[in-house]
């Protein structure tokens, strides 16, 4: 009898098993069916690959676009506010409520620095003030990202738990536990995490992670392998690079590049320091194990464990009342701070000769490999700490085409930004620090860049 065949009968055979009806199966099989489709299920759009998610994402901020400035104002600014009120009065109102303490309650660091934030904020939102905070390279870009952000975490965090709660993790754990943990060291569940966060956008990944860790279903050091190893751009974002750069018209080449440079970064990354150091602990005192009982098939296992996870998700309100808390923990937390971080982080890679400096000795390292324009390189091959747009900003204007193309692929693998993922990743709960992400990115790129570098000498 074939696999499938016996797949057939044996999800037959669970529909009479008293613990997984027929009821139990439809609560599995449809809302995780929804939830893959929304964050995996790629679809031509306007001539490019897209997701739902981005679709319907980049549909309400152009619906919104008007609008958006102001609203991340409001959010930054209120946030700002409330943690100041936190930190000098302490409220009772804050204090007694859960939710509020979770969002506004943080130490002086954080306090300081979502001022920070919000001040840039209002400085950007008005033009006013110091120009070196609010131009066009500085603030405005922060702006663009936010912008961006808070719609696509809107629909994200209302969308993700039809992903993340009805069973689909736990099936596919279950099965691909075999591949997964061999080749990556992480939990056979993070398949479909490593899909989503490799096929969506990059912060969805991010959150993804961060909730999976945060309810017991990776450990510390799985949390961070995951975050900073497959949580890479979204295709339509390659795209857009690749065309800045002008090699779009190679584009299943330039993206072949960077699913083979992630994929061997992804193998090596969470064998080695720091990864491999960050304790391998749960976060609750509940987590999830995937060994499959003796004398019980990987596929009845799988369902089994799938329609469980199913029947605790919960009702619709409940879905609705999760996405509510991952958004306005991701809306008062981290647009501040991003803010804040960001902008000085642009400040120093704009108006400042450090990146100059410090690049200077990859000069001959890339000369070695027999980049053109290696002294004009230099610079993009580390400035994506700070940005994902930096490095195709700064290597646009290089007329070797192979060095552009080396320099696109290399900023869409090293993935670690401050901007963004790497300010998510530092607010959340996921044991990493700063001096993690930058041992990290520094990893990265010298893992990634000879492969690049290889594979274009190989097509130019």
């Amino acid at each position: 009898m074939s696999e499938s065949l016996k797949q057939v009968d044996e999800v037959d055979e669970l529909e009479k098993d008293t613990s997984i009806d027929r009821k139990g199966l439809l609560k599995f099989v449809l809302p995780s069916l929804f939830g893959a489709f929304i964050f995996l299920f790629p679809i031509i759009d306007g001539g490019a690959f897209n997701i739902p998610l981005g679709i319907i994402t980049e549909y309400f901020i152009d619906l919104l676009a008007a609008f958006l400035p102001t609203i991340v104002t409001i959010v930054i600014v209120a946030s700002t506010v409330m943690s100041l009120i936190s930190a000098i009065f302490k409220p009772s109102f804050i204090q007694k409520s859960e939710t509020l303490t979770s969002l506004f309650d943080v130490n002086i660091f954080w306090t300081l620095t979502r001022t920070i934030g919000g001040i840039f904020a209002v400085m950007t939102f008005w033009g006013s003030g110091w120009e070196v905070i609010y131009s066009e390279g500085t603030g405005q870009v922060m702006y663009g990202l936010l912008t961006s952000l808070i719609v696509w975490f809107f629909v994200a965090s209302f969308l993700m738990p039809y992903l993340i709660n009805f069973g689909i993790m736990e099936f596919f754990g279950t099965l691909f536990r075999g591949v997964i943990k061999p080749l990556f060291t992480l939990p056979g569940r993070s398949a479909i995490d490593l899909l989503a966060s490799w096929i969506g956008n990059v912060n969805v990944g991010v959150v993804i992670t961060r909730e999976q860790y945060e309810t017991g279903y990776y450990t510390g050091r799985e949390a961070a392998a995951i975050a900073t190893c497959f949580s890479t751009v979204s295709l339509p974002f390659c795209l857009v690079v690749a065309g800045m750069l002008g090699v779009d018209h190679m584009f299943p080449i330039f993206y072949l590049t960077i699913v083979i440079a992630g994929v061997v970064s992804a193998v090596i990354m969470p064998r080695i320091p720091p990864i491999s150091k960050i304790p391998d602990t749960y976060y609750t005192e509940n987590h999830y194990e995937e060994n499959v009982p003796e004398n019980v098939s990987k596929f009845r296992w799988a369902v089994e464990q799938a329609v469980k996870r199913a029947k605790v998700a919960g009702t619709f309100k409940d879905q609705i009342k999760q996405g509510n808390d991952i958004f306005l923990g991701i809306a008062f937390v981290l647009m501040p701070q991003v803010m804040a971080i960001g902008t000085i982080a642009l400040i120093i890679a704009e108006f400042t000769p450090f990146f100059q400096i410090i690049s200077s000795p990859i000069i001959p390292v890339l000369e070695l490999m027999g980049l053109p324009e290696a002294a004009e390189a230099a610079p993009a091959t580390i400035v994506g700490f700070i940005d994902m747009f930096l490095p195709a900003v700064l290597a646009s204007g290089i007329e070797a085409e192979i060095t552009r193309f080396v320099i696109g692929a290399l900023s869409l693998v090293q993935i670690i930004y401050l901007t963004e993922m790497g300010t998510l990743l530092l607010i959340s709960k996921v044991p990493v620090k700063l001096w993690h992400l930058l041992v990290i990115f520094i990893e990265r790129t010298v893992i990634s860049l000879p492969i690049i570098v290889l594979i274009a000498h190989m097509i130019y």
